[in-house]
């Protein structure tokens, strides 16, 4: 009866062994970091190398439109005129092209400066801008 309990106690502490070994290299999976930083003088391989879309120049405005504007632009969100909407657009546009693009850069009414994208360079901005008017006209 002793060596049953010692073989029965033994197969337990091994399965319960690799049981707390199976969660402790889930949970060293789950908590894991995604990612490094890199910095400028780091030798980190193919991450430091410089993206071509950092240096294929400022986008269209309608890329900037389709990558920022869109949210609101397409569905109205917060009262901002669709594009394509000559209705709404039309009092906004006889304002001039001063005014709405000061307007985007600078936010006005629910709009947040740049539409919210605080790295898009004004010339992108302006260019969206321009997109959108002559889609609206």
């Amino acid at each position: 009866m002793k060596r049953v309990l010692a073989v029965v106690l033994l197969g337990f502490s091994f399965f319960a062994g690799a049981a707390v070994a199976s969660v402790e290299d889930d949970i060293k999976a789950r908590i894991q970091p995604v990612g490094t930083v890199c910095q400028q003088g780091d030798e980190c391989g193919a991450a430091a190398a410089p993206s071509q879309a950092a240096n294929a120049g400022p986008r269209s405005g309608e890329e900037v439109f389709n990558a920022v504007c869109t949210a609101c632009h397409s569905t109205g969100a917060a009262g901002a005129p669709k594009v394509g909407d000559t209705a709404a657009w039309a009092p906004r546009i006889d304002k001039g092209m001063d005014t709405l693009i000061n307007h985007a850069l600078n936010g006005f009414n629910a709009m947040p400066a740049k539409g919210g994208c605080a790295d898009c360079p004004d010339e992108e901005i302006k260019s969206a801008i321009e997109y959108m008017v002559s889609n609206s006209q």
